[in-house]
């Protein structure tokens, strides 16, 4: 009876440790992937800064902290989001506002669910040199523009300031570079604050043997000029957002990435890090000068980071419509703020400033190439 009872013990020993072993397989599980709801990201363009928020949010966990797989998608000059997404090769998106709405008034539901960047990054720089000062003198010049979609808030600036676009400047077709700039072939080039400007103060001013800094430039922000357009929001196919089930999704999508953007507004460095970690192609300077000024497009925020601003909506709608991207006025269905305020919301009860209203920029110093 002993000898059994003792081999009664060892086996009831073997199948407690056997439970706990399943058990601590089991709790493990969704940090290897297991349990968690596979989404996936496409994203605008290739990995740069512009995105840092989305990739740290993966590095982070922050994504699994909310129970959630996150597949990023990179862009590229072949790739419209809004087509991968209604496509139902993912279900989230990153564009500018006015190609949402374009497809939207096609006759394709898709809705904003977040408006990540609060302002335009949009500006046209002139040489001092030049003496262009002032907007208005930018009346009789070579004005580049890119085309593809990206020229309205261009045109919107010069009829505001009193010219007529198609006659009162040289428009002028601009590659996505400077060089043109830089050959003198225009007199004013369009410049995304967090690219296209640091690639001219990347490059060697010949007068001086050293690079070119801001105060050999004009830069005329189309957000300080009233014109500026809402860039880089998510979102979403409307029939998918109008299950509950997706909606919790999308609230915890949201608040994850949203922490990303909170850390990469505190952390610059380690931000770029991990894009450079996910995406080597651009130089390391030319990624940190990109994460500040991209952090600059969404901190502070008055509302709390990705909520849609009615008045700038309005505006971007309001621009859309007077240039032909849209043939009918824009609805207010073309957005919702409910699921990013609840991502906000739930960030705040953590403790997280969600309005960054103590931001200020970092400097930079780029190197020459952006290396």
């Amino acid at each position: 009876m002993r000898r059994r009872r003792k081999w009664y013990v060892a086996v009831a020993a073997t199948l407690v440790a056997a439970v706990a072993a399943i058990g601590g397989l089991a709790l493990a599980g969704p940090s290897q992937g297991q349990g968690l709801t596979k989404v996936t990201l496409q994203s605008k363009w290739v990995v740069q800064a512009q995105f840092a928020g989305y990739y740290v949010a993966k590095e982070k966990g922050y994504y699994r902290q909310v129970g959630l797989d996150v597949t990023i998608k990179p862009g590229g000059p072949d790739i419209i989001p809004e087509q991968v997404v209604l496509g139902k090769q993912a279900e989230f998106g990153i564009n500018w506002m006015p190609s949402t709405l374009a497809q939207r008034d096609t006759g394709n539901d898709l809705v904003n669910i977040a408006q990540v960047f609060a302002r335009s990054g949009t500006t046209q720089v002139t040489f001092k040199s030049s003496g262009i000062d002032t907007f208005r003198e930018m009346r009789g010049k070579k004005f580049g523009v890119w085309i593809f979609g990206n020229e309205f808030e261009q045109r919107a600036a010069l009829v505001k300031f009193g010219m007529n676009p198609d006659k009162d400047v040289k428009l002028v077709k601009q590659n996505f570079d400077m060089l043109a700039f830089l050959k003198g072939e225009l007199d004013a080039a369009s410049a995304m604050t967090y690219n296209e400007l640091a690639q001219v103060l990347e490059v060697k001013n010949p007068k001086t043997g050293k690079l070119y800094q801001l105060s050999d430039l004009n830069v005329f922000k189309y957000s300080d000029l009233g014109t500026g357009m809402l860039q880089d929001g998510i979102f979403v196919r409307g029939d998918w957002i109008k299950d509950p089930k997706n909606q919790d999704i999308a609230v915890r999508f949201l608040e994850a990435s949203f922490k990303g953007w909170i850390y990469c507004r505190n952390h610059l460095v380690e931000c770029t890090r991990i894009v450079l970690k996910n995406g080597p192609a651009l130089g390391a300077s030319h990624q940190r000068w990109q994460m500040n000024e991209v952090n600059a497009l969404i901190w502070p925020n008055k509302l709390g980071i990705g909520i849609m601003d009615p008045v700038e909506f309005k505006r971007t709608a309001t621009i859309a419509k007077t240039y032909k991207v849209i043939k009918k006025p824009a609805s207010k269905a073309a957005y919702r703020t409910d699921l990013a305020k609840k991502a906000v919301a739930n960030l705040r009860k953590q403790g997280f400033d969600v309005y960054g209203k103590g931001f200020k920029k970092s400097v930079v110093k780029l190197k020459e190439g952006g290396k």
